[in-house]
């Protein structure tokens, strides 16, 4: 197993084919960006692969921004491949992420999660994370 933070550089077609295949298995309905959007210098996000046997099994991304609050960060679009469920992966991608959160000097992380999601959940609270007391409003602009 190989935990790799993606770059314009080292992004491949291949890659970008089993990462949106991945993704599917989380939400098949949402449209997707290309990673050669998401991996701009300006977009402040890091896509983190795992690999097993050249084979993309898991995804998480860390957007980071600058609020007056605070340096933030956010844990988006987090998969594991059904096949390799329960084997840490999931926990590894979250350790890696925090790692780099932390090299970046972030004061705090957020994530999402479905309510329906207990493995997701209970990994969370594992690491650390606390259901925060507040309400979540979205607009979708499409």
């Amino acid at each position: 197993m190989t935990l790799e933070i993606l770059t314009a550089e080292t992004l491949t077609d291949n890659i970008q084919k089993q990462v949106s295949e991945l993704y599917r298995q989380l939400n098949a309905d949402n449209k997707q960006r290309p990673l050669r959007e998401i991996l701009q210098p300006d977009n402040n996000v890091q896509v983190l692969v795992c690999f097993i046997d050249n084979e993309v099994v898991a995804t998480a991304l860390l957007s980071t921004y600058k609020v007056i609050s605070g340096y933030r960060g956010m844990v988006d679009d987090v998969v594991v491949d059904t096949a390799q469920r329960g084997k840490g992966i999931g926990r590894k991608l979250m350790e890696r992420l925090l790692e780099e959160g932390k090299i970046l000097g972030l004061d705090e992380i957020f994530l999402f999660t479905g309510h329906h999601r207990s493995p997701a959940i209970a990994l969370y609270k594992s690491l650390g994370f606390n259901l925060r007391q507040s309400g979540l409003y979205h607009l979708r602009l499409d």
